[in-house]
């Protein structure tokens, strides 16, 4: 009877194991187009076709190699899919860029991240890049009014989609307009670049103070004097402002502006006067 109790106490532990490390184990991760994401683990993949099964299920499901993004595998290796969906299969994009197509909203504007590049050593600034973006889209909104019958896409969307396809203001550049429009789903894009280099001018003033003294017994006169000098230097940015407008994957409008004066903050006058200028805003 003891050896009867013990043996199903065992066994009990056995299967309790068995559950623990079959509900630990680490799954194949899907990434679809659309954003889907399925657990799963892969049994099979050929260059059309990857087949799975989900977790507790035997049965196999085969997805068309079209529809994925990436698979990040349980080992930890990932494998993006660079093949263009149905119906693009034309497009023009960069090597291992995914392209995937939004909700087309008509007589909306997107504003790109805007590259803040110093051209002296090629680096690029991500926070600068967010502000002019920033900057931008509220001149946008604030003018509202001027540009209908656009809307302008939220700035989150934008930048929430370029995140999806892998874009930045790294790489903004090398994405053709037209594959921007289907990834933002936008028929009309404003793109703005900063470049800039930088100089500075030193100055220094010395002040001096002090005060004579006349001795009595020889009539020499007797000084204390105290000098100061103050080095002051001054930053001076020399800006280029590019301007570009499309609408349905056609450049509009394209300007190239350099601010009048060279103060830090002069680039921002540029944009404003650009966008004024463009041909989407009307005087109301």
């Amino acid at each position: 009877m003891k050896i009867t109790k013990i043996f199903t106490i065992i066994m009990f532990l056995f299967s309790v194991a068995g559950f623990a490390q079959g509900g630990s184990k680490k799954l194949d991760k899907i990434i679809k187009r659309d954003y889907q994401i399925i657990e799963c683990t892969i049994s099979k993949m050929s260059d059309k076709t990857v087949e799975y099964s989900l977790p507790g299920e035997t049965l196999q499901i085969s997805l068309d190699v079209s529809q994925i993004a990436r698979i990040d595998f349980s080992s930890g290796r990932s494998q993006t899919f660079d093949v263009a969906p149905a119906g693009n299969a034309g497009n023009s994009s960069s090597p291992g860029q995914v392209i995937t197509n939004a909700e087309m909203k008509t007589n909306t504007i997107a504003v790109l991240p805007v590259p803040y590049v110093n051209s002296d050593n090629l680096q690029s600034s991500e926070d600068m890049s967010k502000f002019a973006q920033n900057d931008l889209y509220n001149k946008l909104l604030d003018k509202s009014a001027n540009i209908l019958p656009l809307t302008v896409q939220d700035l989150r969307t934008t930048n929430s989609l370029l995140h999806k396809a892998g874009i930045d203001h790294n790489n903004i550049d090398d994405t053709p307009i037209q594959d921007l429009e289907r990834i933002l789903g936008v028929d009309n894009i404003v793109a703005a670049k900063v470049s800039f280099t930088m100089s500075s001018s030193s100055t220094a003033t010395t002040y001096n103070s002090g005060n004579a003294k006349i001795s009595d017994n020889d009539k020499k006169i007797k000084t204390n004097d105290i000098s100061t000098t103050t080095a002051n230097t001054q930053m001076y940015y020399y800006y280029t402002v590019y301007f570009d407008m499309y609408k349905n994957g056609t450049k509009i409008y394209s300007q190239t502006r350099k601010p009048f004066l060279n103060l830090k903050d002069s680039w921002i006058d540029s944009v404003s006067y650009l966008l004024k200028r463009s041909p989407i805003y009307v005087k109301r």
